[in-house]
Protein backbone atom coordinates (compact mmCIF):
# COMPACT_ATOMS: atom_id res chain seq x y z
CA UNK A 1 0.00 0.00 0.00
CA UNK A 2 1.34 3.90 -1.26
CA UNK A 3 1.53 6.22 1.82
CA UNK A 4 -1.52 7.71 0.94
CA UNK A 5 -3.41 4.31 1.18
CA UNK A 6 -6.38 5.23 -0.92
CA UNK A 7 -6.01 2.42 -3.49
CA UNK A 8 -9.37 1.16 -4.24
CA UNK A 9 -11.16 4.06 -2.25
CA UNK A 10 -14.42 5.22 -4.05
CA UNK A 11 -14.91 9.11 -4.47
CA UNK A 12 -17.47 10.88 -6.24
CA UNK A 13 -16.27 14.72 -7.40
CA UNK A 14 -18.76 17.07 -8.44
CA UNK A 15 -18.10 19.47 -10.80
CA UNK A 16 -15.78 18.39 -14.07
CA UNK A 17 -16.61 20.74 -16.65
CA UNK A 18 -13.65 19.79 -19.35
CA UNK A 19 -9.73 18.79 -19.18
CA UNK A 20 -8.75 22.23 -17.53
CA UNK A 21 -11.12 22.05 -14.25
CA UNK A 22 -9.87 21.70 -11.08
CA UNK A 23 -11.94 18.70 -10.96
CA UNK A 24 -10.49 16.87 -13.85
CA UNK A 25 -6.99 17.30 -12.22
CA UNK A 26 -7.99 16.07 -8.69
CA UNK A 27 -9.84 12.92 -11.12
CA UNK A 28 -6.86 11.95 -12.46
CA UNK A 29 -4.29 12.34 -9.63
CA UNK A 30 -6.65 10.28 -7.41
CA UNK A 31 -7.05 7.78 -10.77
CA UNK A 32 -3.21 8.18 -10.82
CA UNK A 33 -3.04 6.36 -7.15
CA UNK A 34 -5.39 3.44 -7.85
CA UNK A 35 -8.65 5.50 -6.72
CA UNK A 36 -12.19 5.01 -7.62
CA UNK A 37 -13.28 8.35 -9.21
CA UNK A 38 -16.61 8.89 -9.72
CA UNK A 39 -17.90 11.84 -11.64
CA UNK A 40 -21.12 14.03 -11.21
CA UNK A 41 -21.67 16.83 -14.26
CA UNK A 42 -24.09 19.32 -14.49
CA UNK A 43 -25.53 18.32 -17.73
CA UNK A 44 -26.05 15.52 -19.93
CA UNK A 45 -23.76 17.52 -22.66
CA UNK A 46 -20.97 17.04 -20.70
CA UNK A 47 -21.13 13.06 -20.02
CA UNK A 48 -19.40 12.33 -23.09
CA UNK A 49 -16.54 14.60 -22.47
CA UNK A 50 -15.87 13.56 -19.40
CA UNK A 51 -16.68 9.74 -20.58
CA UNK A 52 -13.81 10.78 -22.95
CA UNK A 53 -11.28 11.81 -20.12
CA UNK A 54 -12.49 9.06 -17.49
CA UNK A 55 -13.41 6.24 -19.60
CA UNK A 56 -12.98 3.66 -16.77
CA UNK A 57 -15.39 5.81 -14.30
CA UNK A 58 -18.98 6.16 -14.23
CA UNK A 59 -20.81 9.22 -14.49
CA UNK A 60 -23.77 11.14 -13.21
CA UNK A 61 -25.94 14.38 -13.90
CA UNK A 62 -26.78 16.43 -11.64
CA UNK A 63 -27.66 20.43 -11.40
CA UNK A 64 -27.85 21.35 -8.17
CA UNK A 65 -29.44 24.80 -8.51
CA UNK A 66 -32.36 22.46 -7.80
CA UNK A 67 -32.44 20.12 -4.79
CA UNK A 68 -34.51 17.41 -6.29
CA UNK A 69 -31.65 16.55 -8.25
CA UNK A 70 -28.99 15.61 -5.80
CA UNK A 71 -32.05 13.65 -4.37
CA UNK A 72 -31.87 11.43 -7.41
CA UNK A 73 -28.12 11.83 -8.30
CA UNK A 74 -27.99 10.22 -4.47
CA UNK A 75 -30.63 7.64 -5.16
CA UNK A 76 -28.52 6.69 -8.54
CA UNK A 77 -25.44 6.85 -6.98
CA UNK A 78 -26.59 4.43 -3.99
CA UNK A 79 -28.03 1.55 -6.39
CA UNK A 80 -24.57 1.86 -8.53
CA UNK A 81 -22.96 0.52 -5.09
CA UNK A 82 -24.92 -1.87 -4.41
CA UNK A 83 -22.69 -3.47 -7.53
CA UNK A 84 -19.76 -2.71 -5.53
CA UNK A 85 -20.71 -5.02 -2.70
CA UNK A 86 -23.26 -5.35 -0.09
CA UNK A 87 -21.39 -3.14 2.42
CA UNK A 88 -19.56 -0.40 0.03
CA UNK A 89 -19.41 3.46 0.62
CA UNK A 90 -18.04 6.50 -0.35
CA UNK A 91 -15.09 7.51 1.18
CA UNK A 92 -14.94 11.21 0.02
CA UNK A 93 -16.56 13.42 -1.68
CA UNK A 94 -15.33 16.56 -3.47
CA UNK A 95 -16.95 19.74 -4.20
CA UNK A 96 -15.66 21.76 -6.67
CA UNK A 97 -18.64 23.93 -8.00
CA UNK A 98 -19.06 27.55 -8.67
CA UNK A 99 -21.34 29.46 -10.56
CA UNK A 100 -21.55 34.00 -10.77
CA UNK A 101 -23.61 35.50 -13.20
CA UNK A 102 -20.96 38.06 -14.62
CA UNK A 103 -22.90 38.39 -18.16
CA UNK A 104 -24.04 41.60 -17.50
CA UNK A 105 -20.10 43.03 -16.17
CA UNK A 106 -18.37 43.84 -13.55
CA UNK A 107 -20.72 45.88 -11.18
CA UNK A 108 -19.63 48.04 -8.30
CA UNK A 109 -20.23 45.31 -5.48
CA UNK A 110 -23.44 47.88 -3.88
CA UNK A 111 -25.29 47.01 -7.50
CA UNK A 112 -24.91 43.95 -6.99
CA UNK A 113 -28.19 41.90 -8.10
CA UNK A 114 -30.34 40.29 -5.43
CA UNK A 115 -31.30 37.18 -8.27
CA UNK A 116 -27.24 36.44 -8.81
CA UNK A 117 -26.03 36.87 -5.37
CA UNK A 118 -28.37 34.47 -4.14
CA UNK A 119 -27.91 32.31 -7.59
CA UNK A 120 -24.33 32.46 -6.48
CA UNK A 121 -24.64 30.97 -3.22
CA UNK A 122 -27.28 28.22 -4.04
CA UNK A 123 -25.08 26.69 -6.73
CA UNK A 124 -21.88 27.55 -4.83
CA UNK A 125 -22.52 27.16 -1.44
CA UNK A 126 -25.36 26.02 -0.02
CA UNK A 127 -24.93 22.70 -2.40
CA UNK A 128 -22.65 21.07 -0.45
CA UNK A 129 -24.53 21.03 2.48
CA UNK A 130 -27.20 19.80 0.40
CA UNK A 131 -24.93 16.97 -0.99
CA UNK A 132 -23.40 16.55 2.67
CA UNK A 133 -26.97 16.06 4.00
CA UNK A 134 -28.61 13.75 1.22
CA UNK A 135 -25.13 11.63 0.81
CA UNK A 136 -24.35 11.42 4.75
CA UNK A 137 -25.49 7.29 5.00
CA UNK A 138 -23.46 6.45 1.26
CA UNK A 139 -20.39 8.05 3.52
CA UNK A 140 -18.06 5.79 5.37
CA UNK A 141 -18.01 6.81 8.85
CA UNK A 142 -14.13 8.52 8.66
CA UNK A 143 -15.11 9.57 5.04
CA UNK A 144 -13.46 12.95 3.67
CA UNK A 145 -15.66 16.37 1.79
CA UNK A 146 -13.28 18.34 0.78
CA UNK A 147 -14.31 22.17 -1.53
CA UNK A 148 -12.95 24.36 -3.18
CA UNK A 149 -12.50 27.89 -1.97
CA UNK A 150 -10.27 30.89 -2.77
CA UNK A 151 -7.11 32.30 -1.12
CA UNK A 152 -8.73 35.15 0.86
CA UNK A 153 -11.87 36.43 1.45
CA UNK A 154 -10.78 39.31 2.92
CA UNK A 155 -9.63 41.08 -0.39
CA UNK A 156 -11.85 43.38 -2.60
CA UNK A 157 -10.74 41.75 -5.69
CA UNK A 158 -13.56 44.03 -7.41
CA UNK A 159 -13.49 41.86 -10.60
CA UNK A 160 -14.55 38.49 -8.76
CA UNK A 161 -16.80 41.24 -6.90
CA UNK A 162 -19.79 39.10 -4.79
CA UNK A 163 -17.98 35.35 -5.21
CA UNK A 164 -15.21 36.03 -2.32
CA UNK A 165 -18.93 36.67 0.56
CA UNK A 166 -20.37 33.65 -1.40
CA UNK A 167 -17.00 31.44 -0.81
CA UNK A 168 -16.68 33.04 2.63
CA UNK A 169 -20.26 31.72 3.97
CA UNK A 170 -18.92 28.63 2.07
CA UNK A 171 -15.95 28.61 4.45
CA UNK A 172 -17.77 28.69 7.23
CA UNK A 173 -20.36 26.37 6.42
CA UNK A 174 -17.64 23.99 6.87
CA UNK A 175 -17.27 24.42 10.73
CA UNK A 176 -20.86 23.69 10.85
CA UNK A 177 -21.05 20.85 8.91
CA UNK A 178 -18.32 19.31 10.77
CA UNK A 179 -19.76 20.02 14.17
CA UNK A 180 -23.27 18.50 12.92
CA UNK A 181 -21.89 15.31 11.31
CA UNK A 182 -19.69 14.57 14.44
CA UNK A 183 -22.97 13.59 16.44
CA UNK A 184 -22.93 10.20 14.49
CA UNK A 185 -19.42 9.90 12.58
CA UNK A 186 -15.90 11.46 12.29
CA UNK A 187 -16.46 12.83 8.56
CA UNK A 188 -14.30 15.47 8.02
CA UNK A 189 -15.11 18.70 6.13
CA UNK A 190 -12.07 21.12 5.15
CA UNK A 191 -11.57 23.12 1.61
CA UNK A 192 -8.66 23.71 -0.17
CA UNK A 193 -8.46 27.72 -1.47
CA UNK A 194 -5.44 28.24 -4.51
CA UNK A 195 -4.79 31.67 -5.45
CA UNK A 196 -5.73 32.61 -9.22
CA UNK A 197 -5.63 29.53 -11.51
CA UNK A 198 -5.77 28.68 -15.29
CA UNK A 199 -8.56 27.16 -15.19
CA UNK A 200 -11.94 26.95 -17.46
CA UNK A 201 -13.94 28.37 -14.66
CA UNK A 202 -11.55 31.47 -14.42
CA UNK A 203 -11.77 32.51 -17.61
CA UNK A 204 -15.47 33.67 -17.54
CA UNK A 205 -14.17 36.19 -15.01
CA UNK A 206 -13.85 39.55 -16.26
CA UNK A 207 -10.08 40.78 -16.22
CA UNK A 208 -9.24 37.59 -14.63
CA UNK A 209 -5.98 37.36 -17.34
CA UNK A 210 -4.26 40.29 -15.66
CA UNK A 211 -5.13 39.38 -11.96
CA UNK A 212 -3.04 36.39 -13.18
CA UNK A 213 -0.54 38.06 -14.62
CA UNK A 214 0.01 39.86 -11.73
CA UNK A 215 -0.14 36.88 -9.62
CA UNK A 216 2.71 35.45 -11.63
CA UNK A 217 4.85 38.77 -10.07
CA UNK A 218 3.88 38.66 -6.52
CA UNK A 219 4.42 34.98 -6.32
CA UNK A 220 7.97 34.81 -4.67
CA UNK A 221 9.03 32.30 -7.01
CA UNK A 222 7.63 34.39 -10.17
CA UNK A 223 5.64 30.93 -11.29
CA UNK A 224 1.81 31.19 -10.66
CA UNK A 225 0.33 28.46 -8.80
CA UNK A 226 -0.48 25.14 -11.25
CA UNK A 227 -3.85 23.62 -10.72
CA UNK A 228 -1.82 20.52 -9.93
CA UNK A 229 -0.79 22.02 -7.02
CA UNK A 230 -3.90 22.48 -5.42
CA UNK A 231 -5.31 19.15 -6.48
CA UNK A 232 -2.20 17.27 -4.98
CA UNK A 233 -3.79 18.87 -1.40
CA UNK A 234 -6.99 18.34 -2.07
CA UNK A 235 -5.74 14.46 -2.52
CA UNK A 236 -4.05 14.71 0.53
CA UNK A 237 -7.14 15.52 2.66
CA UNK A 238 -8.89 12.62 1.17
CA UNK A 239 -6.59 10.34 2.42
CA UNK A 240 -6.34 8.94 5.94
CA UNK A 241 -3.01 10.50 6.59
CA UNK A 242 -5.09 13.80 6.81
CA UNK A 243 -7.04 11.94 9.62
CA UNK A 244 -6.32 14.87 12.67
CA UNK A 245 -7.04 17.83 9.89
CA UNK A 246 -10.81 18.97 10.18
CA UNK A 247 -12.84 22.87 10.02
CA UNK A 248 -9.72 24.00 7.81
CA UNK A 249 -9.55 26.50 4.78
CA UNK A 250 -5.84 25.28 3.90
CA UNK A 251 -4.53 27.89 1.36
CA UNK A 252 -2.15 27.26 -1.24
CA UNK A 253 -0.72 30.24 -2.96
CA UNK A 254 2.87 29.65 -3.38
CA UNK A 255 3.57 32.44 -1.02
CA UNK A 256 1.36 35.15 -2.74
CA UNK A 257 0.24 36.29 0.57
CA UNK A 258 3.32 37.66 2.35
CA UNK A 259 4.91 39.32 -0.70
CA UNK A 260 2.36 41.70 -2.17
CA UNK A 261 5.39 44.23 -1.41
CA UNK A 262 7.94 43.09 -3.74
CA UNK A 263 10.32 45.83 -4.18
CA UNK A 264 10.41 44.98 -8.10
CA UNK A 265 6.36 45.56 -8.01
CA UNK A 266 6.94 48.52 -5.68
CA UNK A 267 9.61 49.96 -7.82
CA UNK A 268 7.31 49.93 -10.96
CA UNK A 269 4.06 51.63 -9.48
CA UNK A 270 6.29 54.46 -7.00
CA UNK A 271 8.98 55.10 -9.82
CA UNK A 272 6.95 54.16 -13.64
CA UNK A 273 8.46 54.19 -16.32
Amino acid sequence: MSFLGIEQKRFVIFGLANKKSMACVIGRTLVSRGAKVIHVVRSRERVEEAKKLFPASRVFVCDVEDEANVVRVRDEIAEWLKSEGKDAKIDGIIHSIAFANYSKGIKPFHETEKADFLQAVNISCFSLISIAKYFKDLLEKDASVVTISISTTRMAAENYGYMAPVKAALDSSLVFLAKSFSEFSEVRFNAVAPSLLKTSASAGIPGYVDSYLYAEQVIPRKRALATQEAANLVVFLMSRRSSGINCQTMVVDAGMSVNYFDKNIVKKVVCPV
